[in-house]
């Protein structure tokens, strides 16, 4: 099985390009989706984080609060160093083990992990390739704006955290740009995907 990475800088697209990849016939895995789980009641991390971060994170129902929790680790690095640290490793144990079953059913596919963070944690050096999906700056602005419904200041924080586009982009097999249609995106994932298909050949 081909294991690609994809990963891009906030709201620059990577969602849309793993879609649009899985609708082309990949296996699509989003990392946010397993931090949700491992964070739910009963997941991996639950416990371990509601010990840490105190009950204050929680909902009426128990369940955490993710908007809480981010307001405790949002302007302290060493919290949310610690946060990461609990969450970070259950997430690739599950990942893991997807990629296992998935290896199992379908040698010959083609995983996609899509997390917006694998380069800043080195995890970026197992996949097979990786694709970086960017966009101009103007754009990435506008769309975090439009879609966090939150204050440039939030924004330009988070972005702060993570490496600059045109660093990530020197990691990359290949590059998708999405500061034009969604078209000419779709174009673009067709060709990297072909290109994949033809490494699996």
């Amino acid at each position: 099985m081909l294991k690609v990475g994809l990963t891009g800088g906030l709201a620059c697209g990577k969602t849309f390009v793993g879609k649009a990849l899985q609708d082309l016939g990949c296996h699509l895995i989003q990392a946010d989706e397993l931090g949700h789980r491992v964070l739910d009641r009963g997941g991996a991390a639950y416990e371990d984080v509601v010990r840490e971060f105190g009950t204050g994170i929680l909902d009426r129902d128990g369940a955490i609060n993710r908007k809480l929790l981010a307001a405790e680790v949002f302007s302290n690095p060493e919290r949310l160093a610690l946060l990461n640290g609990l969450v970070h490793p259950r997430v690739f144990q599950l990942e893991e083990e997807l990629i296992t079953g998935l290896e199992r059913d379908d040698p010959a596919g083609i995983a996609v992990i899509e997390a917006a963070i694998l380069i800043e944690t080195g995890s970026h050096k197992k996949f097979d390739r990786l694709i970086v999906v960017a966009c101009d700056e103007l754009s990435q602005m506008a769309r975090a704006l439009d879609r966090d419904n939150t204050g440039r200041n939030d924004i330009v924080a988070r972005l702060n955290r993570q490496i600059p586009l045109s660093e990530k982009q020197k990691f990359a097999d290949y590059v998708i740009d999405t500061s034009g249609s969604k078209e000419d995106t779709l174009r673009q994932t067709r060709e990297v995907y072909d290109a994949l298909r033809s490494i699996k050949r």
